[in-house]
């Protein structure tokens, strides 16, 4: 099954595009050639750029908080294990911890490295990282793979708390959503939102060898799916058809 997630507000936007960033970064690190390595690094660089907003860290600290107050809410519910509670809580106070202990913006530390910031000026230039415009970038790529890495691994470890604190709050947002089989009748599916409830996160599963691309638009009151196809010359174009999905809505 193919997973298509779609965010009903921008803070979960953004926190879907930097855990994309940091799966990226974390398939590229372990990989030897430079050519991986020049493309973990520009990838802690975009890295950087989401999660450079003033408010990104208070946001998630304050989103952890809020978590720690909803599951604290459960104790003494007969149906909620007392020992699965403690273990979430814990998981969220250490986050908390390793974020808050940072100082500044994330990735502040990594903009006082000149070297770093000669190659981020450039990277987004069409081949601007050439050996004649960076010749010590050059020079470090022509070191020894264990080099690079370790380099790397110090240049990731101030952004590591914000990845972690991210990769928790997203897992209790999707397991919060429980699935449903749907049929999108002649290729389209709506259905309307109770009020007083806010959703956060559509997640749609369909299966590949139906070949259909689901386009999904939504706010707080209705979400709507259309179902379309590849034609001719890569035109998406609806497809006519009664197709089952899963849909499951993460509050």
């Amino acid at each position: 099954m193919i997973l298509y997630e779609y965010p009903f507000n921008e803070r979960i936007r953004t926190y879907l595009r930097l855990e994309q960033l940091f799966g990226r970064l974390s398939e590229l690190l372990p990989r030897s050639p430079a050519l991986e390595h020049h493309f973990a690094l520009q990838t802690i660089f975009e890295i950087m750029d989401v999660a450079s907003r003033s408010d990104m860290k208070s946001d998630v600290l304050k989103e952890i908080e809020r978590h720690k107050q909803q599951l604290n809410g459960y104790r003494g519910n007969p149906a909620i294990s007392e020992a699965a509670l403690d273990t979430v809580i814990a998981k969220l106070d250490e986050r908390f911890s390793r974020l808050s202990q940072r100082s500044g913006k994330t990735g502040q530390s990594l903009t006082e490295n000149d070297w770093l910031m000669s190659i981020r000026s450039r990277i987004g230039i069409p081949a601007g990282t050439c050996s004649f415009d960076l010749p010590a970038y050059c020079h470090w790529q022509h070191r020894s793979a264990a080099l690079r890495q370790a380099d790397l691994q110090t240049w990731v470890e101030p952004l590591a708390p914000l990845a972690d604190a991210i990769a928790l709050l997203l897992k209790l947002l999707r397991e919060a959503g429980s699935a449903q089989k749907v049929i999108a009748i002649g290729g389209q599916f709506q259905q309307n939102l109770p009020q007083g409830r806010t959703y956060q996160l559509l997640r749609l599963r369909i299966d590949p060898a139906l070949n259909l691309i689901p386009e999904i638009s939504g706010n707080r009151l209705l979400i709507s799916v259309r179902l379309l196809r590849q034609g001719d010359e890569q035109r998406l174009q609806l497809a006519p058809q009664d197709a089952a999905f899963e849909l499951a809505l993460c509050a």
